[in-house]
C-alpha cells in the first residue's frame, strides 16, 4: 500500500543509476587528471589524431580504430595542434616516438586528459549495459548491487579514462552477449541485427573482439541442445528449426558486423592514404610470423581483401608480440608466459568482495539455490572462453587483459545473492528491527567495495588486495600495467620538488616513449631494454652513481632484461627505498654500482658506430663494454662485430665463441635469440 506510483519508482530507480555512473565518472576524472601519460597512450593518441584527420591506418595497426577515433574527438575541435614530422620509420617506432612528441609538445593544452575524458563514455556505457541486463535476468535489486560493484571496481576505474582499448573491448563483447540473449528470448530480426551491430562494434574496438565469435557459437549451441520446447514434446522438428535459425541469425550478425568493422576503415583496404605503405609492408611483417599457418591464413585473406589492411596487420603482430614477451609472476622472470598468470591475477588485483561473491555464487548454484540455467551458461560461458584463450597467451602483462571476465561475473554474483534474498528465511533482529541476514551480507560487500576503491584512490592502477598486503606489495607478484604503467612522473614531479631535488638519476619504465623532461623532471636518465634495443636512444651511463636514484618497479624486478646478471639494477633490489611514488617508483638514496648499465651503453654506440662505417671509435665503445662487463654475451658479441669489420677475424671469432658459450650459459632461456645469431656468424667463419 505504501509503494511509490509505478511512475515515481522509475524515476527513483533511473536516478539511483545516473547517481552510480556519476561516482563512476568522477572517479575516473579525477584520477587520470593527476596522472601523467601511461605506456601505450601516446602510441594510441597520435595515431587517433592521424587517423581522424589523414585518414591514416598505418601508424597503430596493432589495435583497431574504434576507441582511438573518439578519443580523437575533442583534439578536432582544437586549432593549431603542434603535431610531429612523420619520418617512414617502423610502424611502432614512428607511432611511439611520434607520439611522445606530440603529447609534449601540447602538453599545457591538455590534449591527453580531453581524450581521456572522452573515452570514458565506455566505462559508463558499460555500466549502463550492466544495470539492464541484471535487471532483465534477475530484478531491479540485483541490478544495483552489479552496477555498485561495477561502479567502483579499481582496475575498471585504473583504465576507464585511459586512452587505450581495454574497457571499449569489455564494453562490446558484453554488449553482444547481452543482445543475443534478448535474441534467444524473444526472437527477431531486429534483436538479431542489434547482435551483429554490437559484435562489429567489439571487432572495431580491439582485435580480441573476435573472440566474440566462439562465445556466441557456444552459447547458440547451448540454446539448440536445451531447447525447452522439444523438451516439452512441442515439437519434434524444433531441434532443427531453432538451429536453422541460429545458424541465420548467425550469419546476419556477421555480415552485419563485417560491415560495421569495414566502416570504420572507411570500407578502404589499404592501411594508409596517398599510396602510402606501412613500414615494413605486410607480406614482410607476415614472413615473420612464427607459425607459418598463421602466415598463410592471414596471406590468403589479405590476398583476396577478405579484411582491412591494417585489421590483418594487427592481428599478425598479436602474434609477434605474444612470442617476443617476457612475464613475471610470483617474484620470478619468465622467458614467455605461464599458463596460471592470470588466475594469479584475478586473485591479487581482484577485491575481496568480488573474490566472496564468486564464492556466494558457486555456492548457490552447486546447492541449487540458483539456478536459472540459461542466463547462468550466459553468464558463466563468455568468461571462461575469454581466460581460457588469456591464459594459453604469452603475453602477461596485465589485469587489463581480462577485463571482459569481470562484467559477467558481477552480473552473475549479483544474481545469486538476490536469489538468496528472496528465498532465505533467516533473519536478524537488532532491537526493534528485523534485518535479513543476506541483505546485511550483500550491503557488507557492497560497502567494503566502496571502501576498497576509496582507500586506494587516486592509484587505482597498483590496487590489491588485502590478502597480499594491499598495492604496497603488488610488485612483489606483478609487473607492467598491474602496477606500473609509466603514468606517475606527474606525482614524481611533486615529490623531487617537495624535497628540493634537483640532482638525480632516473630508469624508467616508459623511457623513450614518454618524455619525463616535458612534465619537469629534472634527472638525469639511464637506460632501458626500449631505450637500448627497440628506439636506440643513447644515453651517457657511468659505471656508478651517486645520490638519488629513482628506479621504476617494472625495471627494478628484471621484468624486461630479465633475472640476474642480466639485469643490470639489481644491485637496487637488496638496496631499502627511502620512498616510493605511487606505489610504483622507488626512490633510492647512496652510492650504487651499475657498470652493465654503462657496459650496455658503450656496446649500443658501437652498434651506432658501426653502422655508420666508423669502425675505430666502434671498437673503442666495444672495449669499454667488455671492460665494464666482460662476462656479457652483449658486449662480447659487439666487440666481435667491430673487430670482424675491421678485418681482425680470428680475434672476433674468439669474442663470438665467448658470447656464445655466455648464452647458452647463462639464463640461456632468456638469451636464445643472441645465441642464435652467434652461431650464424660462427657458421660464416
Amino acid at each position: 500500500m505504501n509503494e511509490p506510483p509505478r511512475t515515481h519508482r522509475n524515476l527513483y530507480i533511473w536516478a539511483g543509476v545516473a547517481a552510480l555512473l556519476l561516482c563512476m565518472w568522477v572517479q575516473l576524472a579525477l584520477s587520470v587528471h593527476g596522472e601523467s601519460i601511461s605506456w601505450d597512450e601516446g602510441d594510441h593518441l597520435f595515431a587517433a589524431y592521424m587517423t581522424a584527420t589523414r585518414g591514416d591506418f598505418g601508424l597503430n595497426p596493432e589495435h583497431p580504430p574504434l576507441v582511438k577515433l573518439v578519443a580523437a574527438l575533442p583534439l578536432l575541435a582544437m586549432p593549431g595542434l603542434r603535431v610531429p614530422v612523420l619520418q617512414d620509420r617502423n610502424f611502432k617506432v614512428e607511432a611511439f616516438l611520434c607520439g611522445k612528441d606530440f603529447n609534449a609538445r601540447n602538453l599545457e593544452r591538455g590534449i591527453l586528459f580531453r581524450a581521456r575524458l572522452a573515452v570514458t563514455i565506455f566505462a559508463l556505457l558499460l555500466g549502463l549495459l550492466v544495470f539492464l541486463a541484471t535487471r532483465e535476468m534477475f530484478g531491479t535489486t540485483a541490478a544495483f548491487v552489479a552496477l555498485t560493484f561495477l561502479a567502483f571496481d579499481p582496475t575498471l576505474l585504473a583504465h576507464g579514462a585511459m586512452v587505450t582499448t581495454d574497457v571499449g573491448v569489455s564494453c562490446f563483447v558484453f554488449a553482444a552477449v547481452y543482445a543475443f540473449y534478448r535474441y534467444a528470448k524473444a526472437p527477431s530480426w531486429g534483436r538479431a541485427a542489434l547482435v551483429g551491430l554490437a559484435t562489429g562494434l567489439g571487432f572495431a574496438a580491439k582485435h580480441t573482439g573476435v573472440l566474440i565469435v566462439p562465445i556466441l557459437i557456444a552459447l547458440a549451441i547451448c540454446e539448440i541442445i536445451r531447447n525447452p520446447r522439444r523438451a516439452s514434446g512441442e515439437s519434434t522438428d524444433c531441434r532443427k528449426t531453432l538451429t536453422g535459425k541460429m545458424f541465420g541469425t548467425l550469419t546476419l550478425a556477421a555480415v552485419i558486423s563485417l560491415a560495421v568493422l569495414w566502416a570504420f576503415y572507411g570500407f578502404r583496404y589499404n592501411s594508409r592514404p596517398a599510396g602510402l605503405e606501412i613500414n615494413p609492408p605486410l607480406s614482410v611483417y607476415l614472413a615473420q610470423i612464427s607459425k607459418p599457418w598463421e602466415a598463410k591464413l592471414l596471406g590468403t585473406v589479405a590476398r583476396f581483401r577478405a579484411l582491412p589492411e591494417s585489421y590483418l596487420y594487427g592481428l599478425a603482430d598479436i602474434q609477434q608480440v605474444d612470442d617476443a614477451y617476457t612475464a613475471f609472476f610470483f617474484g620470478k622472470t619468465y622467458p614467455h608466459g605461464t599458463h596460471w598468470y592470470f588466475p594469479g591475477v584475478i586473485a591479487i588485483k581482484s577485491t575481496l568482495p568480488f573474490l566472496i561473491l564468486m564464492c556466494i555464487a558457486a555456492g548457490a548454484i552447486i546447492s541449487g539455490i540458483f539456478r536459472p540455467w540459461r542466463e547462468i551458461l550466459f553468464l558463466t560461458i563468455p568468461p571462461a572462453i575469454y581466460l581460457t584463450v588469456a591464459m594459453s597467451s604469452q603475453m602477461n602483462i596485465g589485469a587489463r587483459h581480462i577485463m571482459p571476465v569481470y562484467p559477467f561475473l558481477y552480473v552473475l554474483g549479483a544474481g545469486a545473492v538476490s536469489a538468496l534474498i528472496r528465498g532465505g528465511r533467516k533473519w536478524l533482529h537488532i532491537g526493534r528491527f528485523s534485518v535479513h541476514i543476506w541483505t546485511l551480507a550483500v550491503a557488507a560487500l557492497l560497502l567494503w567495495q566502496v571502501i576498497a576503491a576509496i582507500r586506494i584512490y587516486p592509484d587505482y592502477m597498483a590496487y590489491g588486495n588485502e590478502l597480499w598486503g594491499g598495492p604496497d606489495n603488488v610488485h612483489k607478484y606483478l609487473s607492467d600495467s598491474n602496477t606500473d604503467w609509466a603514468q606517475q612522473l606527474i606525482a614524481t614531479k611533486k615529490y623531487l620538488d617537495a624535497h628540493n631535488i634537483k640532482d638525480c638519476w632516473f630508469v624508467y619504465f616508459a623511457q623513450g616513449v614518454t618524455d619525463p623532461a616535458s612534465y619537469g623532471i629534472p634527472c638525469r636518465l639511464l637506460p632501458t631494454t626500449e631505450t637500448l634495443w627497440w628506439l636506440n636512444i643513447p644515453l651517457e651511463v657511468p659505471p656508478s652513481v651517486d645520490g638519488t636514484v629513482l628506479v621504476s618497479d617494472g625495471d627494478l624486478n628484471g621484468f624486461e632484461f630479465g633475472p640476474a646478471p642480466l639485469n643490470p639494477y639489481e644491485a637496487f633490489k637488496t638496496a631499502k627505498p627511502v620512498d616510493i611514488i605511487q606505489h610504483g617508483i622507488d626512490v633510492f638514496q647512496g652510492h650504487f654500482e651499475i657498470p652493465l648499465a654503462a657496459a650496455l651503453s658503450h656496446a649500443q654506440k658501437s652498434a651506432n658506430f658501426l653502422a655508420a662505417k666508423n669502425y675505430p671509435a666502434a671498437l673503442d665503445e666495444a672495449q669499454q663494454a667488455v671492460a665494464l662487463a666482460p662476462d656479457s654475451a652483449f658486449t662480447n658479441a659487439a666487440l666481435g662485430d667491430a673487430l670482424s669489420a675491421l678485418g681482425r677475424r680470428d680475434e672476433a671469432r674468439a669474442h663470438y665463441e665467448t658470447a656464445l658459450h655466455i648464452a647458452k650459459t647463462v639464463q640461456p632461456d632468456f638469451q636464445v635469440g643472441l645465441a642464435e645469431d652467434m652461431e650464424k656468424k660462427l657458421a660464416a667463419r
